[in-house]
């Protein structure tokens, strides 16, 4: 028992840790050397103030290999994971990138674009992580009820995060408080709340002092992992009760973009 014990509390350690580390060699590599420029990267805070988006990519690829190298992961648990931190933060990135001058937020304003015919960025991030997500799910869980909850908590965990991401430190902060609880628990959930935590733990400082931003790419990358957490360490009751909360706070949000465009 103490064996298994002091096994599960390595895990946790190990995807914190190791989260954090690959991270900080992402970031600084990108800081080095940013892909197409160091222009296509920068965007200016709420203040006005020029930072980058290197942390987004660097959170979601440091979460992503600490989830496939910690010891102990389920094969099932690892492939989920990789399918989707990598394809939350990928779309996440699309739309940093592509979507950096498009005014119109929430989901209603991109599925009206949708219906006119035109696909934008918003519209390729919420079907792309919408599915990555359900297919996260399905190898995570049996049954097919199990499964469509699954999606829709690790999609809705990804939207949530990034909804706070509205001020330095927010959504970073926001994963740090949500997975502490996920720490408790043993097996993969605690080694799954543990990998998002160590990549935001790696830039807080940075997300806070105004250098850097998570930006679409790491807040939904950041959130999608904190989703599979909850997933792994919850029945259907759980998944139901969590899916609820998320719906009802993708809904409010998604007012509150409405209401903001319109001023």
């Amino acid at each position: 028992m103490v064996a298994v014990a002091g096994s599960r509390v390595l895990g946790r350690i190990s995807a914190f840790l190791g989260a954090a580390g690959a991270t900080r060699a992402v970031y600084g590599a990108l800081r080095s050397r940013p892909p197409g420029g160091a222009v296509l990267w920068e965007r200016k805070n709420y203040a006005g103030r020029t930072v980058n988006l290197h942390a987004g990519l660097a959170t979601a690829t440091g979460t992503a290999l600490a989830a496939a190298t910690v010891p102990g992961l389920p094969a099932r648990a690892r492939s989920a994971t990789a399918l989707a931190v990598l394809a939350a933060g990928g779309c996440g990135a699309y739309d940093d990138v592509f979507g950096a001058g498009d005014p119109r937020r929430g989901f209603r304003a991109h599925l009206s674009a949708l219906r006119h015919g035109e696909v934008t960025s918003g519209a390729v991030k919420l079907f792309g992580i919408g599915a990555a997500g359900l297919a996260a799910g399905a190898l995570l869980k049996e049954r097919s009820a199990d499964k469509l909850l699954a999606g829709v908590v690790i999609a809705g965990s990804a939207h949530l995060v990034n909804l706070l991401d509205v001020r330095p430190g927010r959504a970073a902060g926001a994963v740090l408080a949500i997975g502490a609880p996920g720490l408790l628990r043993g097996g993969t959930a605690g080694s799954l709340s543990a990998a998002p935590m160590g990549a935001a733990a790696a830039v807080v400082g940075d997300d806070l002092g105004e250098r850097t931003m998570l930006g679409d790419a790491g807040a939904h990358a950041l959130g999608a992992a904190l989703g599979l957490a909850i997933v792994s360490g919850n029945g259907r009751k759980g998944l139901a009760a969590h899916a609820a909360g998320l719906i009802a706070a993708a809904a409010a949000g998604d007012r509150v973009s409405r209401a903001v465009e319109a001023i």
